[in-house]
């Protein structure tokens, strides 16, 4: 099993910037792309950043230039720098890995973080 913890999460002002975090633990054998993802009340969850085992990266067009995904292979870690906040960005921000052990993946999420702006 993989656990992960996000941090990093509060409120913010129109234009300012929060970095979340996230930590993966357990029995790791290879995590393989890590993103971010967020809900906002009475929508779906949608992706926001992705960052591969490689380092490339891919952003919704919502946060590109914004936002900026990052991780730490030593540490089983991924970080999101968010800077240029906005109102739209408030939502619960969530961790994913995908993770292989002996030929099968899987997805693992993280319990969230609230981040909020206000205007």
């Amino acid at each position: 099993q993989v656990q992960l913890v996000e941090s990093g999460g509060g409120l913010v002002q129109a234009g300012g910037s929060l970095r979340l975090s996230c930590a993966a633990s357990g029995t790791i054998f290879r995590i393989n792309t890590m993103s971010w993802y967020r809900q906002a009340p009475g929508k779906q969850r949608e992706l926001v950043a992705a960052i591969t085992s490689g380092s490339s990266t891919s952003y919704s067009d919502s946060v590109k230039g914004r936002f900026t995904i990052s991780r730490d292979n030593a540490k089983n870690a991924v970080y999101l720098q968010m800077n240029s906040l906005k109102p739209e960005d408030t939502a619960v921000y969530y961790c994913n890995a995908n993770h292989w052990r002996l030929g099968v993946t899987d997805n693992y999420w993280g319990q969230g973080t609230q981040v909020t702006v206000s205007s």
